[in-house]
């Protein structure tokens, strides 16, 4: 008989491949099914949100075109108010809320969701005034100027204040390219701020809390304010020539961000800090924002094998991750 023990018969190859065809064909259609499913609720959403945009853009395009009556000439101003009085406004109304908390202990009900059980309760009080002086000089000492440069640059290419609003699917992608870029440079700065050579001198300013707070998200070295924090965000509307109000919500949302990543509280319906936080822990693993680099590079493997990366999600009810997901029990040496 040809062919050796085991191999199927002639007879029986047409029904493999025939089989094997017909789960190439099922699993395309159920992929290509769910891939258009995916699209066509994408597109609905958007498109809702498009309508509610342009029902509100007519209101919002009326005042903006107010503000720039009332500043004409004096655009500057605008720029100023729209990249750091509303963030800076809406960066310590969210911290203030979250220092009563690390002050106070209290509400109680917010100390249950405390990532790293023990630490600042309550947070020592000398080295939080030492931290929102360096983070209150980061901001207009060093942020000032670079904004100022920032105006410069996009006045030369394109007006940052000029007369029509962006789209809101314009806007969305411009959200993906300051996403896209923030990504790829604050990892790679950030990681390279870890090597030995930069780490003492700039980085371990800010590594001084290895339990991090909110506000302590832009304590650190100047030098590293300047490359990994203000760089990184600043970049993408460059790139983009972006308008005005596209850069006032950029900043906004990053700096609410990177507050929730500090803040030490996993607290429900907003975005896990987990990784960060971990990172603030442990100094050697997960460098990035989105965790897609850290992915690739493989600086996230031990953060993958702990507890904390089970509660690296969305939390969607009130019982704290730490209880529903908790640490294994320390050995007893």
């Amino acid at each position: 008989m040809k062919g050796s023990v085991g191999d199927p018969l002639p007879c029986e190859r047409p029904k493999q491949e025939g089989h094997i065809w017909g789960s190439m064909k099922r699993t395309a259609f159920i992929l290509g099914s769910g891939l258009l499913l995916s699209v066509a609720f994408w597109n609905s959403v958007t498109w809702h949100l498009q309508k509610f945009w342009g029902a509100s853009g007519y209101f919002w395009q009326a005042q903006w075109e107010k503000l720039l009556s009332t500043f004409s000439g004096k655009e500057w101003i605008l720029f100023s108010l729209g990249t750091v009085l509303i963030p800076t406004i809406l960066f310590w109304s969210f911290n203030a809320l979250l220092l009563v908390v690390d002050t106070t202990g209290k509400p109680h009900f917010i100390s249950r969701y405390r990532i790293q059980n023990g630490k600042n309760d309550p947070v020592d009080p000398m080295k939080l005034c030492q931290a929102l002086v360096t983070v209150l000089l980061n901001q207009y000492i060093i942020s000032l100027p670079m904004l100022g440069l920032c105006y410069l640059f996009l006045k030369w290419r394109e007006n940052p204040c000029r007369p029509e609003l962006p789209t809101f699917h314009w806007f969305l992608l411009e959200l993906s390219v300051f996403i896209l870029i923030e990504e790829v440079m604050f990892y790679y700065s950030h990681r390279l701020l870890h090597h030995p050579m930069f780490y003492k001198r700039f980085h371990k300013k800010h590594h001084e809390w290895t339990a991090p707070i909110g506000v302590v998200s832009l304590y650190a070295h100047p030098i590293e304010h300047v490359v990994s924090n203000m760089l990184p965000a600043m970049v993408g509307p460059m790139v983009m020539g972006s308008h005005l109000s596209s850069i006032t919500m950029w900043f906004s949302l990053a700096l609410i961000i990177t507050t929730i990543s500090h803040c030490g509280y996993h607290l429900p319906f907003l975005p896990s800090p987990e990784f960060h936080d971990y990172h603030h822990l442990k100094f050697n693993q997960c460098y990035g924002v989105l965790g897609v680099l850290d992915h690739l590079h493989g600086t996230d493997n031990t953060f993958k094998q702990t507890k904390a990366y089970e509660r690296h999600m969305l939390l969607l009810n009130l019982t704290p991750l730490s209880e529903s997901i908790p640490d294994p029990p320390k050995k007893i040496e």
